[in-house]
Parts: structure tokens; C-alpha cells; sequence
């Protein structure tokens, strides 16, 4: 392995990087230094997040800046705000001791005015989001004329945002005889038109595979029921006493309903997502990245660009739908060579996800079983007989005190006083699994005997639900939400009188897979049914109608339904493409 100085890094930026801690070049900055510093006009880097792409590109572009030209000289395009300002606080630390190198953060959310009098001053370094470079070349207040180095980090994410224009637009106005260096940890056909468009015959660097994740990251499922999930995470989470994580859920309302039952059961975690201002999302990332909190919830989009080092697990709470975005997530584990986890909570029509997955990244997932209340708390507790045995014992501050504590507990044994530090740090977890039942994992046999069951509810939906008829003074309603959905009576009333402004009562419950009936008094039906209307559950239209009538309309409710659920589909496909594009 060549060290720094044989791959040509300039002393100064030596002294800068030494500080910083590094010592040997990581593959990716062994292969993209000299390269780059030879000035090798186009290069394609395939890199997963955390394994030093910052410096592989960011050590030879401050070496080659002329800190006489006042002008932009490299642009560094990147799709999120948090990692336009880490790239740009690694940058101005290689050039700690290079006189005159101003790099400058451009994004939205912040000062515009501030950003275009601090390109008067004069920068040699822009580290962009595509948006506001876009904003400031329209109001001509920067050219990039000059600029001889244009970097797309993270390019895949910056795609699947639709920042495909914009790139295009930003790309059209850089010199023709640049040079182009394209970072991705994917290589999806977005990016080889990318490629064919704008480079000139590129060197390719893979690091690992193409699409493959990092390679010091483990991925291992547990199966669950769908109703089971949240619960499952919760084990998952007092499994790993020291866990340091992201949880990937696919919805910003299910993010915020996840987080807020963490916080409520005693988790230091919190959120973010799509609905909040850039204040409260840098506040949030402000607590995790100081670890004051220990799980950060996020959507995909959300979380695109964050640069948090030591995270020990990815959970994914729902998987996604593309096997890059999976790439993407358990990429934010196993950095700068330590090792992770990613885990996946999936039920059992997720499997063949998994498969796809593993295909996909040429990756083996682990199939583990939920812990058990007393494999908890047994790890647990070894945990804290580790750290006591290993915490550092301050004897010049606490000597004063210790006759005083001492006499306090002169009439308790040793044991006694080990029984009660374990009690003080433990009686929540303990109580809470010593009445915890354990989550069974769903065989393929029920999975059988639950199709079948589906087969047949569509049979009986044909007539209404079994032909059931009301009891007397009551209407019998149909409701699109079954035990997919996590249904139980209990819940289902809850629901309904949530919304409804008056009390129901509510009579017979039938539970079926996918929607459900339910009876209510016939005086009450009508502003029952209308309450419903046009409302959503989730990205699902709700559907609330009396069963009779729905029936009568089509003679049998088969074909009514089954278009009706079809067209459910094919929505919640529709909306689930949204999300992609806006969470």
C-alpha cells in the first residue's frame, strides 16, 4: 500500500490530513488521487458511502486551485443540504494550511444574499446542491467559466431526487475541456446516459462490485406478522445495548408515528422527515450526530447525504422498493473500515424482496429469530456488569465523599447492593418482558392456510360477507381495512368513534384479511358512512359503504370489489412513486 506522499499530495496538505488522523490511503483514494492529479479529464468512481470518497476527490482538488483566481475553478454537485456542509467542512480542513483557498457551501434554505456576497469576495471552491447553483446562475451573480473540475458526489441520489434537469442545465454551462469526476455507490441506467452524454471515454474505479454494499456490513431479517413489527423493533432495540441507529420506515406519517411511540415507551429517538423546517431537521441531526439521541427515524429522502460516523445498525422498518435505495441505506453503517449491521423487519410476502436484494448486491442476508424477554435482559445486564467493571474510578474527587456513602450503606451486603444497582437500572426492561408475550414468527404453513382464507374471503365477499345478515335494527357497513392492516376489534371501534362526532354504538364485528365489516344502529348508518368520505388512511383511499347496497348495486359484490381493489393497487402504486420523489 502507497502512503499519501507517494501518490503525490503537496507537504501542507500532508500536515492538514496528518492531523485529521489519516495514515494510509483507503482504495478508493489510492485508485482517484493520482488520477486526478495527472489530470485524467473524465472518471467514474463506484463507491459505497464511508469509505473516504471525500478525500479521494477533495485532497487533489485543493492542491490544484490557483489561489490567485478569485473565481470558481471546481464545482462539487451533491443532492442534500447536510452533505454540501460536510463536504464543504472536510474541504476547508485539507486547506488548512493553503493560503488563500475559500470553498463556499451553496444550498437552499438559507441566506441567498449572503451566498452571492460571499461569491464577490471571491471562492475557488463551489460545493453545491443543483437547486440554488441554479438560482444564482439565473440572477448572474457567478459564472463557471473557469471552472476546470466538476464533481457529482452521490450522483445515483441526486438522480432519483429529479435533479436530472438540473444537472443537465448546470452541465451545459461548464467549459467543454473539463475534467469530470462522477461518484455513486449504484450504477443505474441514468447514470451510463449520464456518463455517454458528458465524459470522454472515462476511467472506470470500482470499489467492491458494481451495486454491491459495503463489504464490512452484515444483513440479517427477522420475520414477523405485519401487527408484530413495532414490537419486534422494540426487542431489536434492547438486544444491542450500546445500538447507534437509523430506522428507515417508506412514509413520513408512519416516520412520525414510529418515532413518537419510541420517545413514549422511553427511547431517546426522534425524526425526520419531509414535513419539517430546516431548523427543526438541523436541530434533530444536531442531537443525533452528538448522540444525545440513539435512534434517528427517517424516510429515505430525508436521510439522503447525512454523514454521521459510528453508526452501529441500519433498521429497516419497511424495505424499500429498489434494491438501490436498500444499497443506499445499509451504506450509512460499516464507514472508514469498522463494521455494522443492517437489519430488516419484514413479514412474509417481503421475502422475495430479500431475494431480489441479495441478488442485486451479490450479498447473503442472515435469517435470525426475534430474542426472547430473557435473552434481553440477560444481554443487558451483562452489558452493565461490563461497564462497571471497566468504568474509570476518579479516587481524588470522590475520596471526600466515600466515608459518607460508606455509612449509608454500611447495614447492606454486597450482594444486596449488586441487586439493587441491577433493580435501579433495570426494573422497567425486567417487568416489561416478565409479562411480555413472545412474538411467533409467521411458517410458510400459515402463510398457506392465510391465502386460503383469503381465497376464501373473495368467495364470500361475493354475497355480502357469508350472506350474514344484520341483527335486527342494525346496518351491516364494509370497510377496507382488514387484519393486514393491523385490525382488531378493539381498534377498529377506537377508529370509527375517533371520527364519528357522536358515539356509536357499534354491534357485530367481522374481521376478514383485507376490510372488514361492522354493524351500527340503522339511525346511525348514514352519518357513519358520510363521515368517511374522501378520507385517507395512510396513501389508501378509505372506503366505508353499507354492505346491502353495495351488493345490490352490481348484483353480488365480486366484480365491484375486485375492480375496486384493483384500482387500490394501482393507486397506492402511484402514491408510493410520489413518496419516492418527496420524502
Amino acid at each position: 500500500m502507497k502512503t499519501f506522499e507517494q501518490l503525490g499530495v503537496a507537504p501542507e496538505i500532508m500536515r492538514a490530513i496528518q492531523e485529521l488522523g489519516f495514515e494510509q490511503p483507503m482504495p478508493v483514494q489510492e485508485e482517484v488521487i493520482p488520477l486526478l492529479l495527472a489530470e485524467t479529464r473524465d472518471i467514474i468512481a463506484l463507491a459505497q458511502t464511508g469509505t473516504g470518497k471525500t478525500a479521494a476527490f477533495g485532497l487533489p482538488i485543493i492542491q490544484k486551485v490557483d489561489p490567485k483566481q478569485r473565481a470558481p475553478q471546481t464545482l462539487i454537485l451533491c443532492p442534500t443540504r447536510e452533505l454540501c456542509l460536510q463536504i464543504s467542512a472536510d474541504l476547508n480542513d485539507y486547506a488548512k494550511y493553503v493560503e488563500g483557498v475559500k470553498v463556499l457551501p451553496v444550498y437552499g434554505g438559507s441566506s441567498i444574499e449572503s451566498q452571492m456576497r460571499a461569491l464577490k469576495r471571491g471562492v475557488q471552491v463551489i460545493v453545491a446542491t443543483p437547486g440554488r447553483l441554479i438560482d444564482l446562475l439565473n440572477r448572474k451573480t457567478m459564472s463557471l467559466d473557469l471552472v476546470h473540475t466538476v464533481v457529482l458526489d452521490e450522483a445515483d441520489e441526486m438522480l432519483n431526487m429529479g435533479f436530472t434537469e438540473s444537472i443537465d442545465d448546470i452541465l451545459s454551462r461548464v467549459p467543454k475541456g473539463r475534467s469530470m469526476l462522477l461518484f455513486s455507490a449504484t450504477m443505474p441506467n441514468e447514470i451510463a446516459k449520464i456518463t455517454r452524454k458528458y465524459m470522454d471515454k472515462p476511467t472506470e474505479i470500482v470499489i467492491g462490485r458494481k451495486n454491491e454494499g459495503a463489504l464490512n456490513v452484515k444483513h440479517v431479517y427477522y420475520m414477523v406478522t405485519a401487527r408484530d413489527k413495532y414490537l419486534a423493533l422494540k426487542r431489536i432495540a434492547d438486544y444491542y445495548p450500546n445500538i447507534y441507529a437509523i430506522i428507515f420506515c417508506r412514509t413520513r406519517r408512519e416516520t412520525q408515528e414510529i418515532a413518537d411511540k419510541l420517545i413514549q415507551d422511553g427511547y431517546d429517538a426522534d425524526s425526520i422527515h419531509g414535513d419539517l423546517s430546516q431548523s427543526q431537521r438541523d436541530s434533530v441531526m444536531g442531537k443525533f450526530r452528538s448522540k444525545n439521541l440513539q435512534f434517528l427515524v427517517a424516510t429515505d429522502v430525508a436521510a439522503r447525504g447525512l454523514d454521521v460516523d459510528d453508526i452501529t445498525h441500519i433498521i429497516n422498518f419497511g424495505l424499500p422498493d429498489e434494491a438501490e435505495s436498500y444499497t443506499h441505506r445499509s451504506g450509512r453503517t460499516g464507514r472508514a473500515g469498522k463494521t455494522g449491521t443492517s437489519i430488516s423487519i419484514i413479514h412474509i410476502k417481503e421475502k422475495g424482496k430479500i431475494a431480489q436484494i441479495e441478488k442485486s448486491m451479490n450479498k447473503k442476508f442472515e435469517k435470525r429469530t426475534i430474542p426472547t424477554g430473557d435473552v434481553i435482559c440477560e444481554k443487558q445486564l451483562f452489558n452493565l456488569v461490563d461497564k462497571i467493571e471497566k468504568v474509570k474510578v476518579n479516587d481524588e474527587e470522590i475520596e471526600r465523599l466515600l466515608p459518607s456513602i460508606f455509612r449509608k450503606l454500611d447495614w447492606l451486603e454486597k450482594e444486596d447492593i449488586i441487586k439493587r444497582i441491577v433493580s435501579l437500572e433495570f426494573n422497567r426492561l425486567l417487568e416489561y418482558y416478565q409479562s411480555a408475550e413472545e412474538i411467533i414468527e409467521p411458517s410458510e404453513r400459515s402463510s398457506k392456510r392465510n391465502r386460503d382464507e383469503s381465497r376464501g374471503e373473495r368467495v364470500s365477499n361475493r354475497d355480502g360477507g357469508g350472506s350474514r345478515q344484520a341483527e335486527k335494527g342494525f346496518t351491516r357497513i364494509f370497510i377496507n381495512i382488514g387484519k393486514m392492516d393491523g385490525a382488531n376489534p378493539a381498534n377498529l371501534m377506537g377508529f370509527i368513534n375517533d371520527h364519528v362526532t357522536e358515539k356509536v354504538r357499534i354491534g357485530r364485528i367481522d374481521l376478514l384479511k383485507n376490510f372488514s365489516f361492522f354493524e351500527v344502529p340503522q339511525e346511525s348508518a348514514p352519518k357513519v358512512v358520510n363521515t368517511f368520505k374522501g378520507l385517507f388512511v395512510e396513501d389508501r383511499k378509505l372506503i366505508v359503504e353499507v354492505a346491502q347496497e353495495s351488493e345490490n348495486k352490481s348484483g353480488g359484490r365480486s366484480n365491484n370489489r375486485t375492480e375496486r381493489n384493483n384500482f387500490d393497487k394501482k393507486e397506492r402504486r402511484q402514491k408510493h412513486k410520489s413518496y419516492q420523489r418527496n420524502y
